[in-house]
């Protein structure tokens, strides 16, 4: 007697087809949660770094506004608000008691004005200055770098063509320094000159003034991350 094959039975058949559809059915909802996860994660990132480059001023900058505010109002300099906040971040961070560094504007050792001192003064020098560059004929940034270098150095300009640059930052310093140089390792600084400046004030208050004032200063942290990144990657 002959066996015959017999083929598979019907409910064997539609077990191993709804198993077929399981087993694919599990694998899309698998990349569809994957391709979610990628896709939210990006979204974090992408609004993360939104949310920082829209953020004006540090979260240490911006706890002293209120301050600022109420003595830019009390000295009529309302209008210069964030130049003042920018000004703050560039000197101090937010961080510390003098945190506008005004002290020595008043012929006092630095470091010895308490914060709420140090916010009054800084609005009142930033005024003086501007009183100061009306009969001088000098452009904004010549005020801006004259908070950090002094009144003197609108003079400086008013006799050099009565607008502030960068080679004009960098004679006055020269001068001021008598040439002596020292590490700086800003981004700014790296990427103009290799990350020094002349030890007298700083040279290059403007940019990083500004770059503060236009929200950017993100782009300072990121170009640090850079900087470190290479410096290890060369020493590795």
């Amino acid at each position: 007697m002959q066996n015959k094959r017999r083929g598979a039975s019907p409910k064997r058949s539609n077990i191993r087809r709804k198993k077929k559809k399981r087993i694919l059915w599990g694998r899309v909802f698998a990349l569809l949660a994957a391709f979610c996860l990628i896709v939210a994660a990006a979204g974090v990132f992408v609004y993360s770094r939104w949310e920082k480059k829209n953020s004006t001023f540090p979260e240490e900058v911006l706890a002293h506004r209120p301050m600022v505010e109420e003595y830019a109002e009390a000295y009529g300099i309302s209008e210069y608000n964030d130049w003042l906040m920018a000004i703050l971040a560039v000197e101090s961070g937010g961080i510390g008691d003098d945190v506008m560094q005004s002290s020595e504007s008043l012929g006092k050792k630095p470091n010895s004005l308490g914060t709420e001192e140090s916010i009054e003064q800084g609005c009142s020098y930033f005024k003086e200055l501007l009183g100061i560059s009306e009969g001088k004929n000098v452009d904004f940034d010549s005020i801006l770098q004259a908070y950090n270098y002094g009144p003197g150095y609108l003079d400086y300009v008013a006799k050099n063509g009565g607008k502030h640059s960068q080679a004009l930052a960098e004679a006055y310093a020269l001068e001021k320094s008598g040439g002596v140089k020292e590490v700086y390792p800003n981004p700014v600084a790296i990427k103009a000159n290799g990350g020094w400046r002349y030890k007298y004030g700083n040279m290059f208050y403007v940019p990083l003034v500004k770059l503060y004032e236009a929200g950017e200063f993100w782009a300072l942290e990121e170009d640090e991350a850079e900087e470190l990144e290479e410096t290890e990657e060369e020493e590795a």
